[in-house]
Order: structure tokens, then C-alpha cells, then sequence
């Protein structure tokens, strides 16, 4: 007499493929949970870590800032730091151009943050003293900005929204005759509103003015004398 042989009926397969089917789509919805969060920190990573770029970036600059006025494209005038009034970044000259071909020029070089489309620019010039087709290169150094402002703290401790600051006449026209270029302020604060961070407040606080030496062959000529806030180095 034959036995007959015990098995899983068709119903219990189909229970079981239920609950493994369930079983799976719990799974795979907590994996792909995990790798959404782990996607969203490495972006929030990458992006704090360009921020942190751009700041030690605009530190470096802002730290080796130099008295030396420069004419631009239209032949005028321009102090060693402007912003604002007009403006609506920051430029400035600074020391510590590396040279590493030794190529007979100026350790200066000519910065400026300007503000783009949704991003901060980081703009340098090849030379200080322009000439009407002198075009500057740009850089990228932060994106999704939706305001940038800055303002400067002078020798009273007063914030203004733009440098060189209103002076007297008397006092511009002593300046201009002694040749001596107006103070640098304190310390600037550098204001961005960006689109995921919010506002975010750096202030960078600048060393005594730096002016700088001649170098061969002229490169670093018509550097105005030390004010009272530095002495050549």
C-alpha cells in the first residue's frame, strides 16, 4: 500500500510567498531610507566643506591686504580697499602672489568678491594697473547665494556700509597732498544669505597695512609711504 507523501499546500505557498514578499519590501524601503540619508549627508558635507574653503579663502586674502592703489580700466584712481557706495563688492589688493617660474613681476595682486548669479565670485586680476581691454579671472567660490553684504569697522569702532568712508575735505586734501593712503578699517563682516543655510556672518580681521617694497624692475613702483596704522616690513 502506497503511503502518500506530505507536502505544502497551495495555499501555504502562497502565504509564505506573501510574507516574504512583505518581508522584502520592508527591507528594501529601509535601504533605500538609509541611502537617501546617507546622499543627503554627504551633500551637506560637500557643501560645508566648500563654504570652509571659501572662507579660509577670503581669510588668506583679507589677511595679506596691501597698501598700493591701482588706476583701472579708465585710468582712474582707486584706493587700496573699496567697497560699497555704488559697489557692490569688495576689491582690494593684496601681497603674497606666488611666483614659482620667478617671472619678473610684482608679489601683488588685485582681488575682488563680487556677487553673480546666485553665486559669490572670486575675481584676479594678472596686473595691478589695468588697461581697457584687462579682463580679470573669475572663480566660482559659493553657490546658492541669494544676498551678500559687508560692512567695515573703523578706527572708532563704528560700523560703515562702505570704504574709504565720507571724510572732510580738509582731511582728503591733506591725504592727497602728503600722498598718504586713507586707513584701513579694523575688521571686515562679510554677510551671506544663502538659499539652505540661511544667513551666515564672517568677519575677518585685518592686519596693520602692509606696504610693500620695490621689486626689480619696477614692478612694485608708486606705493604710496606707511600711514599712521603700519610701516612697511
Amino acid at each position: 500500500m502506497m503511503q502518500r507523501q506530505a507536502g505544502f499546500t497551495l495555499l501555504e505557498l502562497l502565504v509564505a510567498l506573501s510574507i516574504f514578499a512583505l518581508i522584502s519590501a520592508m527591507a528594501y524601503g529601509g535601504l533605500q531610507g538609509v541611502m537617501n540619508q546617507q546622499q543627503h549627508t554627504s551633500v551637506a558635507a560637500q557643501r560645508l566643506a566648500d563654504l570652509q574653503k571659501a572662507y579660509r579663502i577670503m581669510q588668506r586674502d583679507l589677511e595679506q591686504i596691501a597698501a598700493r592703489r591701482i588706476r583701472n580700466e579708465f585710468g582712474d584712481p582707486v584706493e587700496a580697499l573699496v567697497g560699497g557706495r555704488g559697489f557692490t563688492g569688495i576689491e582690494f589688493s593684496r601681497a603674497g602672489h606666488p611666483n614659482p617660474a620667478g617671472f619678473l613681476r610684482s608679489e601683488l595682486q588685485r582681488v575682488a568678491y563680487v556677487p553673480g548669479q546666485d553665486t559669490l565670485l572670486r575675481q584676479t586680476w594678472r596686473v595691478l594697473d589695468r588697461a581697457q581691454d584687462t579682463r580679470p579671472d573669475e572663480q566660482v567660490l559659493v553657490e546658492g547665494i541669494t544676498r551678500f553684504s559687508m560692512r567695515f569697522l573703523d578706527s572708532e569702532n563704528k560700523w560703515q556700509e562702505a570704504w574709504p568712508p565720507p571724510q572732510p575735505n580738509q582731511i582728503q586734501n591733506q591725504n592727497q597732498a602728503q600722498n598718504t593712503p586713507p586707513p584701513l578699517p579694523l575688521a571686515v563682516d562679510v554677510q551671506l544669505e544663502l538659499e539652505d543655510y540661511g544667513i551666515l556672518n564672517w568677519i575677518f580681521r585685518l592686519p596693520a597695512m602692509y606696504v610693500p617694497t620695490q621689486t626689480p624692475g619696477g614692478a612694485g613702483n608708486n606705493n604710496p609711504p606707511a600711514g599712521n596704522n603700519g610701516a612697511p616690513t
